[in-house]
């Protein structure tokens, strides 16, 4: 062999080793790369599986908040209609009542009021049972005019009560334990 065969062969088995030893650095670091890329791809599915159960506690937790108010609303509801439909009952039996002369309507007078200029008796009559109090009996019409109005008054303050039940509950205090005080219910016309 010459000498320039040997140095071309030389040459050439550097370069096989060469090439040899890229290819092996290559495939190391190919490994290194695949292990970490796996690494990141095992963290990435966990991040993703603890997102999406939050999302999904989420969910959930909204769900059972309208659940919730839903109920709560429904309730509300029924007692509103509960509270409309005994009003109405009511203030019928007393209309019946004023129209059947089962029932009439009196006004106190004011005995030291010399501009009234009404002589009704402070004794009372055989049929009443106020005692030493002036009282004037309202025309039955006139009753049926002022049942009407407190009839009104009465769905007026049921109605108003419903509303701020509504937003109680819609606000999340009625959820929170919140309670505000409901206005009183107006009480039924003295009866004499």
């Amino acid at each position: 062999m010459t000498p320039v065969q040997k140095l071309v062969g030389l040459v050439v088995l550097i370069v096989v080793l060469m090439a040899g030893a890229a290819g092996v650095t290559w495939q190391v670091q190919d490994w290194r790369m695949g292990k970490k890329l796996a690494e990141q791809a095992s963290l990435h599915k966990d991040d993703l599986a603890t997102i999406s159960n939050a999302a999904a506690n989420q969910v959930r937790t909204e769900q059972d908040k309208r659940l919730a108010t839903e109920q709560a609303l429904a309730t509300s509801d029924q007692q509103h209609t509960k509270e409309i439909s005994d009003a109405q009952r009511n203030q019928a039996r007393l209309r019946d009542r004023l129209a059947t002369s089962d029932l009439r309507l009196s006004v106190l007078l004011d005995a030291t009021d010399p501009a009234s200029g009404c002589n009704v008796p402070s004794a009372p009559g055989a049929v009443g049972v106020v005692h030493a109090v002036r009282r004037a009996q309202l025309d039955p019409a006139h009753a049926q005019r002022i049942l009407a109005i407190t009839s009104d008054g009465d769905r007026g303050l049921i109605a108003l009560r419903a509303c701020q039940a509504y937003v109680r509950v819609v606000s999340g205090s009625r959820l929170r334990g919140g309670q505000a005080s409901e206005p009183p219910m107006p009480e039924a016309p003295e009866q004499h």
